[in-house]
Order: structure tokens, then C-alpha cells, then sequence
């Protein structure tokens, strides 16, 4: 009697080749693509940086300017990622489990983000928000001021950044059984705990990646921004548009500097983002 061990062997040895090319093709034009695109620039960043020493990047940090500019750009990106993780987490759900006039042409809006440039959004944004615009004149009535401000720049990252949430659990949404809320109805959950202990869980996991990619994108997003936040030093500026200035000024070192440093926090914000994420698909397991 053959072992399972051996079958398995044999299985493997004789099955029928794949469409796709082979290992050595496949994982050398994988390495050249991540060491070119990905990996290159990166080291070439830090190679520039290193010249300037902690101490330099401690300094450039500790600018009272560049201080501000990143903590606006990294606290306001944190909070429109989480504000993407509630709205497109029901945008997502609404799309895949309910069916109504008009579904599949706001399933198509979802994606405008992507393919609309992110200039045409800034200067659409700016035109709703000002004081004299569709949605700014309302708020105004009301003394809440919404372009030029921080708000701005929380409204442009919400927008550019929910879909990447939307599409990231809508898969993972229409994979989920019905019956899985039959069978806790029936046993006599609430709502409410249906939702936290029976759906909730397989969809962490593509809650946090959707999370980590609107966060990523939020940190690095420029045109959208620049028309709508007014651009305010200490105020309204964020450290991308710092980087440009700085640029403008010749001052290479300084820019830089900021883009090291804003790559240091990025890896390690996305780093914590990942081992969160593979510990919710130890603790939650796939659907």
C-alpha cells in the first residue's frame, strides 16, 4: 500500500505543468521589479540622508515647521483612514447584500478616486467647500468653515482614500453566508451581536489591510490637498507640499531629510499595521 507521503510526492511530480512561466522567469523579473521600482529609489533616499547623521534628522524633525507639517500629515491621514474604515465598511455592505435602482452606477462612482486626477478633485473640492460654494455657504451660515482649514485636508483624504477600503471588503462580504445570520437570529442574538461576533471577525483582517492602504495613500497625497488647505505654515501644511518648498529652495538637504523621515514612519506605522493584521488572521482565521 503507497503512503500518503508518497502519493503526495508522485501528485506533485507528474501534474500537469502551469500556463504561467516557470520559478526562475517569475521570481527574477520579481526581484527586478522590486529592486528597481521599489527598493532602489528607497536606498537612494536613505544613501542622500546619511550624510546628515541622526543628529541632522533630529534636527530637521524638531523644526518648529516641519514638526507641524507632520503631525498634520500623519494625525489627520490616521483619522480619514479610520473615518474610510467605518463608511467604507457600510458602502461595501450596502452594495454587495442589498439590491436597488441605480447599485451598480454608484458601484462604478465608487472607483472615481482612482481615475480622476487628483488635482480635478483638489479644485472640485475647494469649489463645494468655500464659503461661497454648494456645500460651504450652508456650513458657513452656521460659522463652521470647512475649506482652507484642516478639515479640508481630512475631507480630500476621506475622499481619495475610500475606496481602497470599499473594494479591499467587498469581496470578503459577498463571500459570507446568509446563513450565518439565520443561524445566529435563530439562536437568539441581537443585532448587534450578530454583527460584532458573527460578521465582524472573518472581515478583520481585510478591514485592516483596506485601513493600511487608505492610511498609506493619505500620508502621501499631495494635488488633492494643496487646493483645499489653504497651505497655512503651522496651521494647514502638510509635509509633502514642505518637501516642494524646501525643493524650491534649494535646499536638498532639507527636503530630504523630511522624506527620510517621513519613510521612517510610514515603515513603521504600516510595520505595527501588519502584525496586527497577521494576528487578527491567527485569532480570526479566513473566512
Amino acid at each position: 500500500m503507497t503512503s500518503p507521503t508518497i502519493a503526495s510526492r508522485n501528485a506533485r511530480r507528474f501534474k500537469a505543468p502551469s500556463v504561467i512561466p516557470g520559478f526562475g522567469l517569475t521570481f527574477g523579473y520579481t526581484l527586478l521589479y522590486v529592486g528597481l521600482v521599489v527598493l532602489f529609489p528607497l536606498a537612494t533616499l536613505v544613501w542622500r540622508s546619511s550624510g546628515l547623521g541622526f543628529s541632522g534628522l533630529y534636527d530637521i524633525a524638531t523644526e518648529p515647521r516641519v514638526a507641524a507639517a507632520l503631525r498634520t500629515t500623519f494625525l489627520i491621514s490616521f483619522a480619514a483612514a479610520i473615518v474610510d474604515l467605518v463608511f467604507g465598511l457600510a458602502v461595501a455592505w450596502s452594495l454587495t447584500r442589498y439590491d436597488f435602482p441605480g447599485r451598480r452606477l454608484l458601484d462604478a462612482f465608487v472607483d472615481l478616486p482612482f481615475a480622476l486626477p487628483t488635482a480635478v478633485a483638489g479644485i472640485s473640492l475647494a469649489a463645494l467647500y468655500a464659503p461661497n460654494g454648494w456645500f460651504g455657504a450652508p456650513l458657513a451660515d452656521i460659522d463652521v468653515k470647512i475649506a482652507f482649514t484642516r478639515w479640508g485636508i481630512l475631507v480630500a483624504l476621506i475622499f481619495i482614500g475610500l475606496p481602497f477600503v470599499v473594494r479591499t471588503v467587498q469581496p470578503l462580504i459577498s463571500e459570507l453566508e446568509v446563513e450565518l445570520e439565520e443561524a445566529s437570529a435563530t439562536l437568539g442574538a441581537q443585532r448587534l451581536q450578530t454583527v460584532v461576533r458573527v460578521l465582524l471577525p472573518p472581515l478583520v483582517p481585510a478591514l485592516l489591510t483596506g485601513f493600511a492602504l487608505a492610511f498609506a495613500r493619505a500620508i502621501g497625497e499631495y494635488g488633492s490637498v494643496i487646493f483645499i488647505s489653504g497651505n497655512i505654515a503651522y496651521v494647514s501644511e502638510i509635509a509633502p507640499l514642505l518637501i516642494i518648498v524646501k525643493l524650491e529652495q534649494y535646499d536638498y538637504a532639507g527636503a530630504t531629510g523630511i522624506a527620510t523621515i517621513m519613510l521612517a514612519i510610514s515603515f513603521v506605522a504600516l510595520l505595527v499595521i501588519n502584525l496586527i493584521q497577521a494576528w487578527s488572521r491567527k485569532r480570526f482565521g479566513h473566512v
